[in-house]
């Protein structure tokens, strides 16, 4: 998971921070929820996670690469 994996790692907290920057209006549950599955992502909010998280779309949908 590249939130995890970053050095340092990014708290749930510090990416919804970002994503709240970008115009985005989510907080550390709905970061949870989207982890865990329990909620679904749209095309802008996957835009912006990938670029919240510095790996490419297709990374995070599982499609390979390194990002």
């Amino acid at each position: 998971m590249a939130r995890k994996n970053a050095k340092p790692p990014i708290t749930q907290a510090d990416l919804a921070a970002r994503l709240q920057i970008k115009g985005l209006r989510v907080d550390r549950a709905t970061i949870s929820k989207i982890e865990t599955g329990y909620r679904e992502v749209s095309d802008i909010e996957a835009a912006a996670i990938s670029e919240a998280l510095g790996v490419s779309i297709s990374w995070l949908f599982g499609e390979g690469g390194k990002g």
